[in-house]
């Protein structure tokens, strides 16, 4: 594989102009596809075989008027409202485009405040854009005209996805700051940079498409930019990094662009190949909405890393000695020994193995410990900031009508067992109103509005509790009864994405290194930083002291979108670092048979970048902690703070440590095992070493 990425990063530093044009062409062409045939964002929260999907899909059978999306219009003012303007916002409301049915006004107690309910005929799918804001906007304007605060709540206004750009601007020039640090020479921070914003045009107008012929969520472009800017950055630096190298050693640029793209090419993919095998386990969450987020980001990380291995040398070739400081190609100094401490730091942790390796492992379950009390619960305005017309209108309703009327139960049945089930709800606890029972033909609807919150736990348990005791035939639906749903499918689900994710990678590990047991302890290592990961999230979003440094306003459960997003997706972020460092170890052990010493020679030579890379990408991670959207800033904190502990505990103090344990049997391999699996090369070919020769070696 080196030989054959060598061969195709020498020809783009030959030819640079030519696949640069071949770049352009890509990019325009897809993003003119995407402008004529693309399609927009819509989160799909069908779920067949979750209890509340069969409530669902009896109303969309007997009461169609009533299956559709919904929305809520709040309307408060200093004194009460007059009920001639809701009279005239009723017309209006009733007027808009897919509207079946507009509930009567609920006013409160002091009249200062009115909720109207609004019931479409169309799932919030069908609404593109901003469009059916935009059309509550237009309907409401006398009430906003009167001096009155309006403000939309409900499933359709809290589908609408607006992303700022805020996130990407701070993550690019953060970025853009450690590679001039680290590289020393603007030309040579700003090409992976460029690199990564090309891929990222070509993934993203990929997803735009996808989006025309299947569900994409509305969050799954965000989170598919956030890890595609990251990956992009690293995998260009890296290959950049190599050349610089091959350039210092004496090589002329074309050469040692290819000699980069055969070293450090072959490592990118294999790290971008784990980081979409892990991918896959998403869809194992039997939720289309992981799917979604499955396509977004294997599309914007395939991208990004074919642009890597042929953009990158390609760019380098044009840039001939620029890449390097403008000092050194005058000669006026040379190369300082950037990494004498990190080889001092593998000395010294090579020779207390056992006592790193300790203290590292204890401090990792003391950050994952936390976990242990994490709450899930899907993202609702009830964790948005309070600038967003979402959280306003939920903050009324609940401060007006009582913390339930934000999350109402819906019970779908056959008109026979209305009576029963309306007696049998007299008697529940933790019911604040029962409304009477809508019938039409032989379907009835009773809407049921807890005492509790949606996110409090004493709701779910009241669902739970319906289903328990009503009738059978009673199907419990509704906006609550489906998040429990999910929060209750996920939990299940996400131990099957676990060992999907991790028996892969372990697989794919094995056979990049022929190294079972490098394998089994990069996996290992790796579920100890996602699960320190998990432990910060929980701390950060479910303490008012942490969500407050985020800029949410109190703890909440942390969204249940979050654990089995970031479990796929940072299982293969935190092999790219292992892939790049083990490659390095591995390579030098192939050529000098020193165990001890290529571990400590190979974190020598990849500390500084590896540590660059995780400071751009945790760089790029905080910046989308930025995002108004609660599971956008959740995951980018989450994923910040692995990368993080990642690049400092787990590739800095586990690594040398149990390397230095473990010694020549880090590599050790069945006989026969290394007959049957296929040599891929990290480096440069290694023309006296067969395979046979290489197994030999490991065994001594």
């Amino acid at each position: 594989m080196s030989r054959l990425l060598g061969r195709l990063g020498g020809a783009a530093a030959a030819h640079p102009w030519r696949t640069l044009a071949a770049w352009l062409v890509a990019l325009v062409a897809a993003t003119g596809l995407s402008l004529a045939a693309g399609g927009t964002p819509h989160d799909d929260y069908d779920v067949p075989g979750i209890p509340s999907q069969a409530g669902k899909d009896f109303l969309a059978e007997h009461l169609p008027d009533l299956a559709g999306a919904g929305a809520r219009v709040v309307v408060h003012g200093e004194r009460p409202v007059p009920p001639d303007l809701l009279a005239t916002l009723d017309e209006r409301l009733a007027a808009m485009p897919h509207v079946s049915h507009v509930a009567p006004a609920r006013v409160s107690a002091d009249g200062d405040t009115a909720l109207i309910e609004v019931g479409y005929r169309v799932p919030v799918t069908d609404f593109s854009g901003s469009e059916g804001v935009d059309a509550l906007t237009e309907a409401t304007a006398p009430a906003r005209a009167a001096g009155l605060t309006v403000a939309f709540g409900g499933e359709m206004p809290e589908n609408v996805s607006a992303p700022s750009g805020v996130a990407e601007a701070a993550g690019i020039v953060a970025a853009l700051v450690i590679l001039l640090a680290g590289l020393g020479s603007l030309v040579a921070a700003g090409l992976p940079l460029l690199v990564a914003m090309t891929g990222l045009g070509v993934g993203t107008a990929i997803v735009t498409l996808l989006a025309g012929v299947i569900e994409i969520s509305t969050i799954a472009p965000t989170i598919a930019t956030m890890v595609g800017l990251g990956v992009g950055i690293d995998y260009a630096l890296f290959l950049v990094s190599r050349h610089v190298e091959a350039l210092r050693a004496g090589l002329p640029p074309r050469e040692a662009a290819a000699h980069a793209t055969a070293t450090a090419g072959t490592s990118v993919l294999m790290a971008g190949l784990t980081v979409l095998v892990s991918l896959f386990g998403l869809h194992l969450s039997t939720l289309p909405v992981y799917a979604s987020f499955a396509y977004a980001t294997f599309a914007t990380v395939g991208a990004v890393m074919i642009a890597s291995v042929t953009l990158v040398p390609a760019m380098l070739g044009l840039a001939g000695r620029r890449v390097l400081p403008r000092r050194e190609r005058l000669g006026l100094t040379r190369p300082a020994r950037r990494t004498s401490r990190t080889a001092r730091w593998a000395e010294w942790v090579g020779r207390r193995p056992k006592r790193s390796a300790l203290v590292a492992v204890v401090v990792l379950l003391a950050l994952a410990a936390p976990m242990l009390g994490m709450r899930t619960w899907p993202q609702d305005a009830g964790t948005q900031p309070e600038s967003k017309t979402t959280r306003v209108a939920y903050d009324l309703v609940a401060e007006e009508f009582g913390p339930g009327a934000n999350g109402p139960v819906v019970l779908a049945m056959r008109a026979e067992l209305a009576g029963r089930v309306t007696a049998a709800l007299g008697g529940q606890p933790g019911i604040r109103a029962v409304s009477p029972p809508v019938t039409r033909g032989e379907a009835t609807v009773i809407t049921v509005e807890p005492a509790t919150g949606p996110q409090d736990e004493r709701t779910t348990e009241l669902v739970r509790r319906l289903r328990a005791t009503l009738p059978d035939g009673v199907m419990v639906t509704g906006v609550v009864a489906v998040f429990g749903d999910i929060s209750d499918r996920l939990a299940e689900r996400l131990w099957v994405v676990v060992a999907f994710v991790v028996v892969l990678s372990l697989l794919l590990l094995t056979v990049m290194f022929r190294a079972p047991v490098v394998a089994l302890k990069a996996a290992v290592m790796n579920l100890l930083s996602v699960a320190a990961a998990y432990g910060v999230i929980t701390v950060v979003f479910q303490t008012d002291a942490g969500a407050a440094l985020v800029g949410l306003p109190h703890g909440a459960s942390v969204s249940t979108w979050v654990p089995v997003l970031m479990f796929a997706v940072l299982f293969g972020l935190s092999m790219d670092y292992e892939v790049f460092l083990l490659s390095r170890i591995r390579e030098d052990f192939l050529a000098t048979g020193d165990a001890r010493g290529s571990v400590i020679r190979g974190l020598t030579s990849t500390g500084r970048v590896i540590s660059s890379a995780a400071a751009i990408m945790v760089a790029v991670f905080v910046g989308f902690a930025l995002d108004p959207d609660v599971t956008v800033k959740t995951t980018g904190v989450g994923m910040a703070a692995a990368v993080l502990i990642d690049a400092t505990l787990v590739r800095l103090v586990l690594v040398p440590a149990t390397m230095a344990l473990l010694g020549r049997a880090n590599w050790w391999i069945p006989r026969w095992l290394g007959r049957v699996l296929p040599d891929v090369r990290h480096h440069d070919a290694l023309p006296t070493k067969s395979v046979h020769k290489e197994s030999a070696l490991i065994q001594k």
